[in-house]
């Protein structure tokens, strides 16, 4: 009679037991078809024995780090995004952030400043996270020495069109200033004199203070150009040429 009491029960308690829920009808996509949706430079890679893993996404994205520069040996080849390197535009290899990236490069050691795009990948030596190309690391002021200290501040972003890059996420730098750096004095009142000879033919020129890290510190006479970047390279370029040499642009 007991046995048969419990047959009895497990029988009750199993007819009143929830049904298994059915599993939900997900169309979990082959390996293939997400190879095919997924752009090449988005993909893990692996480069001398290390994996990396590129970041779907650059926002907020900021990074102290050791620069390096690249030029005549890749200039004319394929880049990692597809395009043919050129040394002399402004564009750098990062190893992790998307391809047309635009990021705000200052270098620490000297307080310039330059906005590169991103457009291929590396630097694959341990310590460095840029690349610059020929352009950018002379604009940047670190031909001569190889490396520099920088600091990356990604700006915005390139917009993917089914396998393509298309760069009209371009910053808007309508609210910033660009101004061309033309001197550095250690005395102040030098920078002084200098500044009040550039106002007769330049209607804003400021001083800045810096503090170099090994010489202590300088005052920068710089004159504004633009809110517009391009227009602001555009002038940069044509003064370092024709009476400013060693001169640089300056974002605020």
């Amino acid at each position: 009679m007991r046995i048969w009491a419990a047959l009895v029960l497990v029988l009750i308690l199993s007819s009143c037991a929830r049904p298994p829920r059915e599993s939900p009808n997900l169309a979990i996509p082959m390996p293939s078809e997400v190879s095919k949706s997924v752009p090449g430079w988005l993909k893990p890679y692996t480069i001398n024995g290390k994996t990396y893993f590129p970041l779907p996404k650059a926002e907020g994205y900021e990074e102290l780090c050791i620069a390096s520069w690249y030029g005549p040996g890749f200039h004319g080849k394929e880049a990692s995004s597809g395009e043919i390197y050129n040394m002399y535009e402004f564009t750098a290899a990062h190893k992790l952030l998307p391809m047309g990236t635009y990021v705000l490069v200052t270098n620490l050691e000297n307080g310039r400043q330059l906005v590169v795009r991103i457009n291929d990948r590396g630097p694959f030596v341990e310590d460095r996270c840029l690349d610059l190309s020929y352009a950018s690391a002379r604009e940047l002021g670190i031909i001569g020495k190889g490396t520099a200290r920088v600091k990356i501040t990604a700006l915005s972003e390139g917009e993917l069109i089914g396998q393509q890059i298309q760069y009209r996420n371009k910053p808007n730098f309508k609210f910033n200033e660009f101004y061309l750096q033309v001197a550095a004095f250690k005395n102040f009142s030098n920078a002084l004199k200098f500044k009040e000879e550039l106002e007769r033919e330049f209607s804003q020129v400021r001083i800045e203070p810096y503090l170099h890290p090994e010489k202590g510190l300088f005052y920068r006479v710089q004159i504004y150009l633009s809110n517009n970047l391009d227009l602001a390279l555009n002038m940069a370029e044509r003064f370092k040429k024709e009476r400013f040499i060693g001169s640089f642009l300056v974002a605020k």
